[in-house]
């Protein structure tokens, strides 16, 4: 087989991320935090860019065309692209092809904000509204600070100090000990005898039942903390908790020898104590949504308002369209102007890039209005079935844009405020006519348990027939798929007696 060289024209397609297509993709599915927080870093680490403060901004918006500064990064990316030079092959006179970024500089910040429709609700917020400065900053206290606290009130020994900080230390978040005495005497280096003691001294503070190791002590505190002496509550709590669990009242009744009635009256009482102690202090802290949309309806018409609140608006320095336009004896080294070049390439891009996604993030949320007007206008029983493709066909996007854009972002409407990705949703049939948005079906289900009997609960095959009979074609398993997702008990758990 003989060796030789050969040369071949291949022609493939391929999609290449470069650094700006990474960029544009990543501030799609930030939220408007977020985007609030890389516009920060942006304008530390790039030189070119500066924001556009309040009394500069009416300044530029003066005379036709909005000033010198509003044109800065056009004047900016037109010098960078002269320093090039003139494009060979082309005549005098003629007209030549704008270049990239001329084309980039033509996309202006402050153009953008100014354009119709305003997607900005900068002077739409009062300050008013916004939550004060120490509701920010505070911090709530936890279970082993307040039981500290309440520790500095009294006079306690050394020793039981000691085995109380150990105590304290061994509770988990819902209160419990989760360590035992002798392990607690062990780490404290202290007697049995002091443990106890002081166990029974923290059994006493508040919440009521903090320090239990089981669900019965932890009961059994609360009961003697409120002076309930109820003979069949104590005889349940001793003999039945488990059955009551259960909500077993029957068995309760027989095991005991009393009445159901009687089962039912102590259920009521045990059931208003607390089973987790811990509940009030645990957990994360309250995250409060800022929506990144807001939706108003104004006569017969909704309207799309962006929430660009603490968003800097952009432009490029002026000192460094100077520092591209100088030519001959003034002019700077080329390593100086093409680290500005390159500065402020970036700054286009990114500008461009803002642009780009608060348009893709007002088109997506007018296609959602469109496809969802009953639901803006009456509520979540008109809620339609919607998947990401029907939206991406209307703005012509791709699917996964549409996903990035509905990300982690909320819009407050009409309604209330809601997810983006609320409005999407799969599709239950109908016996007769269109389908129905499965969200719509949940609220119909939960509308039925809470009106239901509390004494003959709905089962989910009931529901499931209740459901087609108001023409809504679903079987007994998805109704308790989404009951489970709804954190509503079953039929047998709801049941109440008396």
């Amino acid at each position: 087989m003989a060796i030789e060289l050969r040369q071949q024209l291949k022609l493939t397609q391929q999609l290449v991320m470069t650094p700006q297509l990474q960029q544009a993709i990543k501030l799609l599915q930030l939220n408007r935090l977020e985007l609030v927080g890389l516009v920060q870093q942006e304008l530390q680490e790039n030189p070119v860019l500066e924001e556009v403060l309040e009394g500069d901004e009416t300044d530029s918006q003066g005379g036709e065309g909005g000033g010198d500064e509003a044109t800065a990064e056009t004047d900016a990316a037109a010098s960078a692209a002269a320093d090039a030079g003139p494009a060979e092959g082309l005549e005098a006179g003629a007209e030549r092809e704008p270049t990239d970024a001329e084309k980039v500089a033509d996309l202006e910040w402050q153009d953008y904000m100014n354009s119709n429709p305003q997607t900005g609700i900068r002077e739409a917020v009062s300050p008013d509204d916004r939550p004060s400065f120490e509701s920010t900053m505070s911090r709530r206290p936890t279970l082993a600070d307040h039981l500290e606290w309440q520790l500095q009130m009294s006079t306690l020994p050394l020793d039981e100090q000691v085995a109380a900080n150990v105590i304290i230390g061994n509770l988990d978040d819902r209160g419990y000990l989760r360590s035992t005495i002798d392990e607690i005497a062990r780490q404290a280096g202290v007697a049995l005898e002091v443990v106890e003691r002081t166990l029974a001294k923290i059994h006493g503070l508040d919440p009521a039942g903090v320090a239990a190791r089981d669900l019965k002590e932890c009961l059994t505190i609360q009961l003697r903390a409120l002076e309930i002496d109820d003979p069949i509550v104590s005889c349940i709590m001793e003999e039945s908790l488990d059955r009551l669990i259960k909500r077993d009242f029957r068995g309760v009744a027989k095991q005991l020898g009393i009445t159901i009635e009687e089962v039912a009256a102590a259920a009521t009482v045990i059931g208003r104590l607390e089973p987790r102690p811990g509940r009030g202090f645990g957990g994360d802290e309250p995250v409060y949504i800022t929506p990144d949309i807001y939706v108003y309806k104004i006569g017969d018409e909704f309207h799309v308002v962006l929430n660009d609140d603490g968003l800097p608006r952009l432009r490029i320095n002026g000192l460094y369209k100077d520092v591209l336009a100088k030519k001959g004896q003034g002019a700077v080294s080329k390593d100086t102007k093409d680290y500005v070049h390159d500065k402020v390439r970036s700054a286009l891009w990114l500008i461009k890039s803002i642009h780009q996604r608060q348009r893709t993030i007002y088109k997506v949320m007018e296609s959602i209005i469109k496809h969802q007007r009953g639901f803006f206008e009456r509520g979540i029983n008109y809620l339609k079935p919607l998947n990401l493709r029907d939206v991406a066909d209307d703005i012509e996007m791709h699917e996964s844009t549409v996903s990035r854009v509905t990300t982690n972002k909320y819009v407050h409407t009409p309604q209330g405020i809601f997810e983006l990705k609320y409005f999407f949703n799969s599709s239950i049939n109908r016996v007769e006519g269109e389908a129905v948005a499965s969200e719509s079906v949940k609220a119909r289900i939960r509308r039925l348990i809470v009106n239901e009997d509390p004494r003959r609960p709905l089962s989910d095959q009931r529901i499931a027939e209740m459901l087609k009979v108001a023409n809504i074609d679903i079987a007994r398993r998805t109704v308790t798929k989404y009951r489970e997702s709804m954190n509503l008990l079953s039929s047998t758990k709801r049941r109440q007696v008396g």
